[in-house]
C-alpha cells in the first residue's frame, strides 16, 4: 500500500511554516503529522511526499491529523473526514492539548518509563513517562490535567514547574525556574525558559530567558531574545484576527491569539510583540516600538534583509547546536527571497 501525503489544501494558508518544509513535517503534539502516520502504520505501508500522487496511491490531505482512534477512518475515507486538521499555524495551539495526548499513547503503548528521580515532586507520577538519558532534579511536574512526555536525553533543571499536557523533545532543555504550562511542546533540541503556556517550540529554537510566551508557535531555528514577550489577548477580550499576508487580509480567530514565527527568525531583547503577531521567515525584530502586526519575510528591523548576511547569520546559529547550513536551505531560501523580493 502506499500513502501520498497531499499538501495542496494548506500549503499556502499555513505559512510562513509551510514556506520552509512539507505540511507532512509540521509537528502538533509530540510528533510531526509524517512521524505519527509512520509509527501508526508501522511499515505496513509506504508513505510518500512530493510533488505528484503516484498511481495506485491512497491520496490523504497532509493537514489532517491521525491519531490512534482515527487513522483507519481517514485511510478509508481521506477526502470527507472529520478528523482534526491544520489550515492555518494558530490552529497548532489550538489542537495541542488533544494531539499531545493522542501522541503521548502512541509513544508509551507497551513501554516502561525510565523511573521518576526521588527529588522531583509529581502529582499523578502514572502520567509521566521519562524516556532514557532524560535528566530532571529537583523540579515539581503536575500530570492531573494531561500526560507529560520527557524525550531522550532532554534535561530538566531544578527549580521548574511543569504542568500537563506537556512535551520535552529529545535533548532539549528547560531552563531553572522556568514555568510552563499546558498545552505546551518544546521540540527537540530547544531550550526553554521563563514562562510559557499553549504553545508549540517546533525544534532547535530558543526561548531561553525570562518573559511570557503564550498560545504561541515558534519555528525552527529562532531564538527569541532575553525579556522577549507577547500579548496573547486584547485590552477589550474581543476576538483578535491575523494578517495573513502582505496585502493585509485578515482571519478572525477568537479571543485567544500569540505570536506566530516562521524558521531562522529571531528578536532583539525586550521586544514586545502585540496580539496577533505573525512574523515570516528568516527576519530579525528590532524596533523601537511594537514590531508590525505583519512581518513579511526576510526583514529587518524595517528594512530587508541581504541573502548573504541571512547565510551567513543562519550558519552561526546552527553551528551553536552543532549543525551546518546546508545546500538544500540555501535552496529553498534562494527560492523563497526571490519571491519575497517580486512583492
Amino acid at each position: 500500500m502506499k500513502i501520498y501525503l497531499d499538501e495542496q489544501a494548506c500549503k499556502a494558508t499555513l505559512a510562513p511554516l509551510s514556506l520552509t518544509r512539507h505540511v507532512a513535517d509540521i509537528r502538533v503534539g509530540i510528533l510531526t503529522i509524517l512521524e505519527k502516520w509512520t509509527l501508526l502504520l508501522k511499515g505496513q505501508a509506504e508513505i510518500i511526499i512530493g510533488e505528484s500522487c503516484p498511481k495506485n496511491a491512497i491520496a490523504i490531505p497532509a493537514h489532517l491529523i491521525p491519531c490512534i482512534s482515527n487513522y483507519q477512518s481517514i485511510l478509508n475515507n481521506p477526502q470527507n473526514n472529520t478528523a482534526p486538521q491544520l489550515f492555518y499555524p494558530w490552529h497548532i495551539v489550538q489542537h495541542n492539548d488533544w494531539a499531545i495526548k493522542e501522541d503521548y499513547l502512541l509513544l508509551t503503548k507497551g513501554r516502561n518509563a525510565a523511573s521518576i528521580p526521588s527529588s522531583v515532586q509529581t502529582v499523578c507520577p502514572e502520567n509521566i513517562f521519562i524516556e532514557e538519558g532524560a535528566d530532571l532534579s529537583y523540579c515539581t511536574i503536575n500530570a492531573a490535567h494531561g500526560p507529560v512526555y520527557i524525550g531522550k536525553k532532554a534535561l530538566v533543571m531544578e527549580g521548574v514547574c511543569i504542568r500537563g499536557p506537556f512535551a520535552l523533545g529529545e535533548n532539549a532543555t528547560v531552563k531553572m525556574g522556568a514555568t510552563i504550562y499546558g498545552a505546551t511542546t518544546i521540540g527537540p533540541y530547544c531550550v526553554a525558559g521563563g514562562e510559557i503556556k499553549n504553545s508549540m517550540l517546533m525544534g532547535y529554537s530558543n526561548k531561553a530567558h525570562e518573559g511570557y510566551l503564550g498560545d504561541s508557535v515558534i519555528g525552527e531555528w529562532c531564538n527569541l531574545g532575553a525579556g522577549t514577550v507577547n500579548s496573547n489577548v486584547k485590552n477589550n477580550a474581543a476576538s483578535a484576527a491575523y494578517t495573513i499576508n502582505r496585502q493585509g487580509d485578515k482571519v478572525q480567530v477568537g479571543p485567544k491569539a500569540g505570536l506566530v514565527m516562521g524558521d531562522y527568525s529571531r528578536t532583539a531583547i525586550n521586544t514586545s510583540f502585540n496580539t496577533a503577531s505573525m512574523v515570516g521567515v528568516c527576519c530579525h525584530v528590532m524596533h523601537r516600538d511594537f514590531p508590525p502586526s505583519f512581518l513579511p519575510d526576510f526583514s529587518w528591523g524595517e528594512e530587508s534583509y541581504r541573502l548573504d548576511k541571512a547565510f551567513e547569520h543562519i550558519a552561526g546559529w546552527k553551528q551553536m547546536k552543532g549543525h551546518q547550513l546546508t545546500d538544500k536551505e540555501k535552496q529553498v531560501l534562494t527560492t523563497l527571497y526571490s519571491i519575497s523580493n517580486q512583492h
